[in-house]
């Protein structure tokens, strides 16, 4: 038995040997090291694998991100093991794991995820679909770590972008064929998980491993000074209480469509320049 490690050198901080040597101390046989910005054909690994051997993603969101855009997951039968190493790891907070924990299977988290098609290409998603400031915020913060290796402070950014740069939009949002409209949108994502954004719990009541369904949050209809009041309770999934300015729809096929484009985030990773998005589930 092996342990395959598809480590991702660039997640969280840098300081990656260190990370992979942490790792490690966990394991308990061979282990084969594959650096995922390198992996060019992840379906011929997959297939080298004998029965016993078991995968181990090491890195943030965005690594697991990458493992299910790349591999079908659902049929995958080797044990997936995953060791937090990124700076968000909202994934890890979803499923009450601590950072620094021993890697953990996650077999079952990686089965039947939604899809998001965004710009004619469809993705797989395991937290969430950001889309308003949210992903202004990446695409901020996409421009700063192209200048900087410092850590991008997201709250500034959204501070920033709810005082002064981002304008609200309206948007129109098809739940299961029912039809919602909705004026001065600030966020409109729609989740699989409860986290996302560093710590962002925008449903703190959906469930991803419930019945399969997702849900959008909407913030909407509030000028500036409330929406930035409102905000911070975002981070502990209070902001639901303010049901005059928060709606959340459940449901499997969800379409967002706001009538200016902005930037969208898929697990992090950004999009540029979207009108609109369409999430599909299983039971869809």
């Amino acid at each position: 038995m092996k342990y395959y490690i598809l480590f991702n050198p660039l997640a969280g901080h840098g300081d990656h040997d260190e990370k992979l040597s942490m790792l490690k101390s966990h394991l308990d046989g061979e282990c084969v090291e594959y650096n995922v910005t390198g992996i060019e054909d992840y379906h011929s690994l997959i297939k080298s694998l004998e029965a016993d051997d078991k995968i181990v993603i090491s890195g943030g969101d965005g690594t697991i991100n990458r493992f299910i855009n790349a591999v079908d997951t659902d049929n995958i039968t080797n044990d997936i093991l995953y060791y937090a190493s990124g700076s968000g790891n909202d994934f890890l907070h979803d499923v009450e794991k601590q950072p620094g924990c021993a890697p953990f299977k996650i077999n079952q988290y990686l089965k039947n995820l939604p899809t998001v098609t965004v710009k004619g290409k469809t993705y797989r998603f395991l937290n969430g679909i950001g889309f308003g400031i949210d992903g202004y915020c990446c695409e901020e913060g996409d421009k700063i770590k192209a200048k900087s290796t410092k850590p991008v402070n997201y709250t500034a950014i959204a501070i920033k972008g709810l005082l002064f740069a981002f304008k609200p939009k309206n948007a129109t949002i098809n739940v299961d064929s029912k039809e919602y409209k909705f004026k001065k949108v600030w966020i409109a994502p729609t989740m699989n998980g409860r986290f996302y954004g560093g710590g962002m719990i925008p449903t703190p009541d959906q469930d991803r491993l419930g019945d399969g369904s997702v849900s959008c949050m909407v913030l909407h209809r509030s000028g500036k000074l409330k929406t930035l009041m409102v905000f911070p309770s975002i981070f502990k999934g209070e902001h639901v209480k303010h049901t005059e300015m928060v709606s959340v729809l459940k449901g499997n096929n969800v379409t967002v469509t706001f009538d200016r484009p902005c930037a969208l985030q898929i697990d992090g990773e950004t999009v540029l320049d979207v009108q609109s998005y369409t999430v599909k589930t299983r039971n869809a």
